[in-house]
């Protein structure tokens, strides 16, 4: 089996599917949890939220995604690759991201619109790597530019008619496009899969 690093660093693509528990067919919101996968079908790893106890089941209900809230993403071998941390917050969400041993690597930064959901990926000093401006006509589609140059698009992908209907479980896809893409900025382009649904697309948001 290939390593984490030599698998996203080769891929063309990711699957980031949410998992879903029975909770939420009636209505529950319980962890975020997601499998990771390469467009050909490699498992990659998992993601999970990692905030637990009575107050973080109370504050997922109440808050959804404006809570503080953490994101751990492992291996297929279960082993820490990234962390994820989402500070509280009302306006201009923020998904902040590190190594395992906490050296920043940078964030997803929400920015001010009317007519798109716009965000910008940033390194770990602030500078804006890449942008993201979703038109409310292209509800699925978010295509990451870099000088005006499409770099990378995350599509949401249709997960059934039953976990449509009765649950918020989503299925994205990560579509590389050819070129240089950095170390970083694969990561940060799996974390933005993550920040994705959970700013669009569970029940609380928006």
């Amino acid at each position: 089996m290939a390593s984490f690093d030599a698998e996203l660093d080769g891929a063309s693509g990711l699957v980031v599917a949410q998992q879903k528990e029975l909770a939420e067919l009636f209505g529950v919101e319980t962890r975020n949890q997601y499998a990771i996968r390469t467009h050909s079908g490699e498992q990659l790893g998992f993601a999970a939220e990692q905030s637990t106890g009575v107050l973080a089941f109370f504050a997922r209900q109440l808050l959804g995604h404006f809570r503080t809230f953490e994101i751990s993403i492992v291996d297929a071998l279960w082993q820490p690759v990234l962390h994820a941390r989402h500070p509280f917050r009302w306006f201009f969400q923020r998904l902040e991201v590190s190594t395992p041993a906490g050296r920043p690597l940078g964030a997803v930064q929400r920015r001010w619109a009317i007519f798109s959901k716009r965000f910008d990926v940033e390194d770990d000093r602030g500078n804006v790597l890449l942008v993201v401006s979703s038109p409310i006509w292209r509800p699925w589609t978010f295509t990451f530019e870099r000088g005006g140059q499409a770099v990378a698009t995350i599509r949401k992908r249709w997960s059934g008619a039953l976990k449509e209907l009765f649950t918020d479980a989503d299925n994205f896809s990560v579509e590389l496009t050819p070129g240089p893409l950095s170390w970083v900025e694969r990561r940060l382009l799996l974390a933005a899969a993550i920040f994705v649904d959970l700013m669009f697309f569970e029940r609380k948001a928006d």
